[in-house]
């Protein structure tokens, strides 16, 4: 099965710099590219395997077609939608934030 381009939004963009902005001025280069390779790890699997995330906040949320994906050793979530064509992230957040209202204020 062919992978699907994986598209992030722009607030998906600015969420992947605050985070990596955190990583290297806590952990330094080595923590920035953990995630960054983490990260990148996460888009590959979704683009492969879009059915594996979890729907959890689709029912939550009652957004039908939201599923997550969680990074290696990282506390973030990829929140994706899938599309024909290709993957829409929406936002990558970290777990432990009050995800519904984060996400609800996209939209």
């Amino acid at each position: 099965m062919k992978a699907k381009p994986v598209v992030p939004r722009e607030l998906a963009n600015r969420d992947v710099e605050e985070a990596l902005a955190y990583y290297l001025s806590e952990g330094g280069e080595q923590a920035g590219l953990g995630f960054i390779d983490a990260l990148e790890q996460a888009y590959a699997h979704v683009g492969r395997h879009p059915a594996t995330g979890s729907p959890r906040y689709a029912h939550e949320l009652d957004l039908p077609g939201l599923r997550t994906w969680p990074l290696k050793r990282y506390p973030y979530l990829v929140f994706y939608v899938e599309h024909d064509d290709h993957i829409d992230v929406w936002r990558v957040l970290h777990g432990q934030r009050d995800i519904p209202a984060w996400l609800q204020g996209d939209e």
